[in-house]
Parts: C-alpha cells; structure tokens; sequence
C-alpha cells in the first residue's frame, strides 16, 4: 500500500527508560512503514526537562493547543533518588500535572478488553471509562499536625477584608491532624463540560456520583454546576444521542458499578479518580492495558498510556538483557491520537489505520503470543511469551494480513 499522508502535525512527547525504548519500537515497526509521519517532536526525557528548565515541557502542552491532537510516552516524576541519579537542578513536576493544567483537561481511562484475560467482576462485559477531575483536593491541600491543645478555623478574607469562619475542631493535648483542600468553579465546570462532550463523542451513558449529602457545600457544588450545564447545555444532545446522565451518591454509584455490565463513562472527583482508575484496571487485568486520554473542554486531545516508565526494565535493558515489556497501552495511545487526528482533518485512511493496528494487536494476543505480565494472568492454555520487540514484530505480522 501507499504510505497514509497526514496534513495537520501530531504533537509527539518523548519519555524516559523502557517505555522510550519501546516507543521508538513501535514507530519502527508499525507506524514508519505505513504513514508518512507528520509530527512537531517534543523531549520530555527528564534530561531534556532539566537542560531546558522544563521549558519544554510547557511548549509542548502550548503546541497542543495549537494542534489539537498529542501523543504522550510516560515520564519520570523526580523524587530524591531521581534527583541524584539525573544530577538534576531541581525536583520538577510532573509534566501530566503541568500539561493538564494548561489544557485545563480531564483524565479518560478505559481498560483494553481482550479473551483470555477476563475481568475479576465476572458481570463486567464492557469497559468501563474513568474519568478523573485531575484538579485540585488533596492533591493541592494543606496540611498541619497538631501537637498540642488549641482550636483550629477555617478563615476566608475576601477581597475588601471581610472574613469567614467557620471552626474546625477543638484539640486537647493529645492533638491530632487538619487538612485544608479547595477546588475553583472554572475548573468544576471544565470538568463537567469534558465529561459530556466526552459521552456523547463516545456514546456513552455519563455516571457521576459524590458525597453530597454530607459535604453539603463541597461535594454539593460538583452535583449542582453537572445538573446545571446538563440541563442547559446538553440534555437535549444527549436524548438525540440516545444515552444518559446520571447522578447518585458515590455509594450508590459504586454499588451500581459493582453489578453493572459496564459501558458506561464513570466521572469521578480527583481522589476517587485516582483510586477507581487503579481499582477498574486491576480488575480488568493490567494497568499496562488501559488507554488514557486528557480531554480539554475545547475539543483538545492528548493520548498516552496509563503506566509508568517500567524502571525495573529498563535497567534490564541498560545491561543488555532480554525484557517482556508490555506495549500494549502505548501503542494504543498512538493509534488513539492517529485515530482523532484522521477525525478532524478528514482522513478516513488514517482513522481505519488506527482500527486495524488496534485490532491486531488484541488478535495477536487472543492468539496467544504476548509479554510476560499477561501470560501470568491469561487464562489461554496456549500461549507463547515473546520479548518486548517480538511481540511488537507479531503484531506487525498480524496487521500486515489486514493492509
């Protein structure tokens, strides 16, 4: 076949350790030979980030913007060890923090569904999409330990110097802990908005659950400004779309979950999204396959897997051993962002592209030949364990019989 021309640049952010090494792989083998690559490249190697300040990885998430349309390796977010072992000048954040800020995006997760690796919830027939608040709570919180009596308040002085408040707790002297946390209405209503045009892109029924009742102002804001734009923005798009919103306690939703077929798009605040995003892959079988995708309520899409940099493997690699390191969601970020890019600049080759790569790689796996992280948890009786770079040639074999 003629190699597929893109038009429009795909952003491409490089990575660190294994997951770099498998990247390159995967352009090699599967893409290089079928498209004529069309990318504006960004390093987001932790090197790269620290020559640069991390300048880099700010102009990558503004050409995004630009494009529309990224596609994200995993990177390395420094801790002390990091620190020493990269001579860096400093601990830099962690660059998903930095691009979903800019973005102002929400975090789509959703488990790769393949035979032989069946989910733990045996009801559970289709994947179930998490969709994270990646803003604010506790994970930009405030915290005291307290160690002695006293009373502790939360105060807030507005702009003309009035004040709030509103007391905490009284501590005697045995102390204890506090914790200050805050979300702003611009981000909630972002998240809101994702979420939505998110479902209705995927067709998808849109769950949201929260604790309402008793963080009654809190958790309350989240379930007003969701019913709010629903019904004025949205409720008529989702009854032409078929698919539902719905609200409930988060109790009730986890309940609901638990004996649900799946499908659904689940949009959880930013701790529980963490937490059900690593609860829904284990039990769908591996964080290695689950798809990722921040979403910008402006349209704007950046792909990448849900893992990490695979560490251990790579320092396997480094001494030239052999390695079994799953690909699995990393190629499917390419084919995601390859997918949404032939969407929007109409390009019907490239989105079924994306389809066939996809397909190949599960067949390539329902057939048997996979990494060592699923031969552990198939259920397949004939399997062959391939290498890292093996199983990347067995699914280019695979889609070279649909090209």
């Amino acid at each position: 076949m003629d190699k597929i021309i893109m038009k429009t640049p795909l952003v491409e952010m490089d990575g660190d350790e294994m997951t770099r090494i498998l990247w390159q792989m995967i352009k090699d083998e599967l893409l290089l030979p079928y498209i004529e690559l069309n990318t504006e490249y960004y390093d987001l190697g932790l090197k790269s980030r620290n020559d640069t300040d991390d300048r880099i990885t700010v102009d990558s998430a503004n050409a995004t913007k630009k494009y529309g349309v990224a596609v994200k390796c995993a990177t390395i977010t420094p801790n002390a060890a990091r620190m020493s072992e990269y001579d860096l000048k400093k601990m830099w954040k962690s660059p998903n923090g930095t691009i979903r800020s800019i973005l102002n995006g929400t975090v789509f997760r959703t488990p790769i569904i393949v035979k032989g690796i069946e989910p733990c919830v045996k009801n559970w027939k289709e994947p179930i999409t998490i969709a994270r608040h990646a803003y604010g709570d506790v994970y930009s919180n405030s915290e005291m330990l307290i160690e002695k009596s006293g009373k502790a308040e939360l105060v807030f002085t507005d702009k003309d110097g009035n004040e709030q408040r509103e007391l905490i707790h009284e501590f005697d002297d045995e102390g204890g802990i506090i914790q200050g946390i805050h979300n702003v209405t611009p981000s909630i209503e972002s998240f809101a908005r994702s979420c939505f045009n998110y479902a209705l892109d995927q067709k998808k029924d849109l769950w949201f659950g929260a604790k309402d009742t008793i963080s009654k102002k809190y958790d309350h804001h989240f379930k007003d400004i969701f019913s709010e734009i629903f019904e004025k923005e949205y409720k008529e798009k989702f009854e032409e779309a078929g698919i539902e919103y719905f609200y409930s306690l988060i109790d009730d939703i986890v309940a609901r979950i638990m004996k649900s077929n799946g499908g659904m798009i689940w949009a959880c605040k930013n701790y529980d999204g963490d937490v059900m995003s690593d609860m829904i892959s284990s039990a769908f079988g591996s964080l290695a396959m689950m798809t990722s995708v921040l979403v910008s309520p402006d349209g704007v899409y950046e792909y990448e897997a849900a893992h990490g940099t695979v560490q251990r493997h790579y320092y396997k690699h480094l001494k030239g051993e052999e390695t079994s390191t799953n690909s699995v969601a990393t190629i499917f970020a390419w084919t995601g962002a390859l997918r949404k890019r032939g969407e929007l600049d109409d390009i019907p080759e490239l989105v079924r592209f994306a389809s066939k790569l996809e397909r190949s790689v599960i067949e390539t796996i329902e057939s048997g030949r996979m990494t060592k992280d699923l031969a552990n948890i198939t259920n397949n009786d004939e399997i062959i364990t391939l290498s890292s770079l093996d199983f990347i040639k067995a699914v280019r074999k695979t889609l070279d019989t649909y090209i």
